[in-house]
């Protein structure tokens, strides 16, 4: 079901719990609010819906992907950028890596581990960090 954006800075400054299996209708509302927002967004982290849960849904070039408890293990080819978020106004500084290694559990709470490069890994990235409660 399609969620509300929050744009509460107190809520999307905690960082997020571990989810579990309990979390999958958040998981679910998380992807629908994501496609429901294509237009505009290309990433969602749970605290975006109101959840403070380790979940992420990437429009992965046309593919879209749910992570629950993502993390990444290697990074490589760091850069400076700029970029907006569906929760905020503006857009702001930040840095970012031209490859990454996640590792992060499907739906079905099954480890899987990619690299991703390019767009799709900075997407992945300011995800991550709503996760951490930095505000990008």
């Amino acid at each position: 079901m399609e969620k509300t954006i929050n744009r509460d800075i107190i809520l999307l400054s905690r960082k997020s719990e571990e989810a579990t299996a309990n979390d999958i209708e958040i998981a679910c509302d998380l992807m629908d609010t994501l496609k429901a927002n294509t237009d505009r967004c290309v990433g969602m982290a749970a605290n975006m819906i109101g959840v403070s849960k380790r979940i992420i849904a990437v429009n992965n070039d046309g593919e879209y992907l749910l992570m629950m408890n993502p993390e990444i293990l290697k990074r490589s080819g760091k850069y400076e950028t700029e970029e907006g978020c569906l929760s905020l106004d503006g857009v702001r500084p930040t840095v970012r890596y031209k490859e990454i290694k996640v590792r992060w559990q499907t739906l079905e709470m099954q480890p899987k581990i990619k690299t991703f490069k390019g767009f799709t890994a900075q997407i992945i990235q300011h995800e991550l960090d709503h996760l951490e409660g930095i505000v990008i």
